[in-house]
């Protein structure tokens, strides 16, 4: 039975449901388990991002794009369009399978917004680097 997002437990849920998805993605697993060595601090990371976004609790502290360029320089400048779209394929799905109502659009939205974002972001951060 799918429900409501209501709090950080529900944020939680899919934050884990979610990588346990892209961890086994024979396509992008590799990005994700070849650089995060400490899951568990990842995914509570994670969790406080998608909280301060969803609900303005004041709790993430990083700079996905910092850590995104970092990604990408590691790979090798290899990350494309295909895998945010990979990427945002398992958010969808994993938003449909346990959730409903406006928290989950919202959720939707976001997550296609904050993709499209760093994306660019890797892509101007290549420019720079080439320019150097």
């Amino acid at each position: 039975m799918r429900k409501q997002i209501e709090n950080r437990a529900d944020v939680s849920f899919l934050v884990h449901q979610f990588y346990d998805k892209i961890r086994a993605d024979k396509e992008i697993g590799f990005y994700f388990n070849e650089i995060i060595t400490d899951w568990d601090h990842h995914l509570e990371k994670l969790t406080d991002f998608w909280e301060t976004n969803l609900f303005a609790v004041k709790k993430y502290k990083g700079d996905p794009h910092v850590a995104h360029n970092e990604v990408d320089e590691h790979f090798n400048e290899k990350i494309t369009s295909n895998e945010f779209g990979i990427w945002l394929n398992y958010w969808f799905q994993t938003l449909d399978e346990h959730f409903e109502g406006e928290n989950v659009e919202t959720l939707k939205r976001r997550a296609r917004k904050m993709s499209t974002f760093l994306y660019m972001s890797m892509f101007k951060h290549r420019q720079k680097e080439s320019e150097i």
